[in-house]
């Protein structure tokens, strides 16, 4: 194989390769023992339904107006089922996701049990959000995901007009995502939705702790413009979503092995 090919299709994969380990490289381990992480296994109805009612295995919690969507026709969070939003997540990723209101009026956590843990050590845990607005609501939006860890989970209390979200262990770890902005009636389109990998760090103060997650939409303001946020992938690594820096790094190693190919066949004829 002449070197200029060798070399095209060994960038292109080892670049690959190397992006793929820096996403996988972290300074503190993952949670031990998740299952369920794209809440495809569950016990009840199927989505797109209340998540108490889909009954998602391993999960606790949920009531409210917290669902369980899918990525097929009549699944989508977008579709016409209650709670419809704007624009569905996209890209469309494996299995199922939450789709949560971030009013605090309408809400609560919901919960997945950890055991095997070390007390006082950090976890990074990394999962995938995304957010949109309920049909017929209008006005600009945030949203973004609480998170904690500890011997009891997430719960909101409301007062003035917004709401305030704690967790009665005291040794609890509390952690906030990123902020979505979700303009008017999903004006901006498929942007305003699309699923970001994002992770944050807990500390566990017992060996068994609830891992609690809370959709915390305009800073806790109870004015019903819904924001909606999404939830996938728990402590999944990269990859539910093709990440395009990824999916350029693909490219051109296919692009290279596709010219090895060619040339072979064409040195196999001569």
């Amino acid at each position: 194989m002449p070197l200029s090919f060798r070399r095209m299709a060994m960038t292109g994969v080892s670049a690959l390769a190397l992006s793929s380990l820096g996403y996988a490289a972290h300074a503190n381990p993952n949670l031990p023992g998740l299952v369920n992480q794209q809440f495809t296994m569950y016990t009840g109805v199927s989505p797109k339904a209340e998540f108490s009612a889909v009954k998602p295995v391993g999960w606790t919690g949920g009531s409210g107006l917290i669902f369980i969507a899918g990525t097929t026709p009549g699944q989508q969070a977008s579709d016409p089922v209650y709670l419809t939003t704007y624009y569905s997540p996209k890209p469309n990723l494996f299995g199922n996701y939450v789709e949560a209101d971030g009013n605090p009026v309408f809400e609560s956590g919901f919960n997945y049990t950890v055991h095997g843990l070390t007390v006082g050590q950090t976890y990074t845990l990394s999962f995938y959000q995304a957010a949109s607005q309920q049909v017929g609501f209008t006005g600009d939006t945030t949203n973004q995901w609480i998170v904690s860890l500890g011997t009891q989970g997430l719960s909101v209390y409301r007062s003035g007009g917004f709401g305030h979200y704690y967790n009665n262990d005291p040794g609890a770890s509390i952690a906030a995502t990123t902020l979505m902005h979700i303009p008017s009636a999903g004006s901006g389109g498929q942007a305003a939705t699309t699923w970001e990998y994002v992770s944050v760090d807990l500390t566990a103060d017992k060996t068994t702790n609830l891992l609690s997650f809370l959709a915390w939409g305009n800073q806790g303001s109870t004015a019903n413009e819904p924001p909606m946020a999404f939830l996938s992938g728990v402590d999944s690594p990269p990859g539910l979503v093709p990440e395009p820096a990824a999916l350029s790094l693909v490219g051109v190693g296919l692009v290279g092995l596709g010219m090895v190919a060619r040339r072979r066949r064409k040195n196999a004829r001569a």
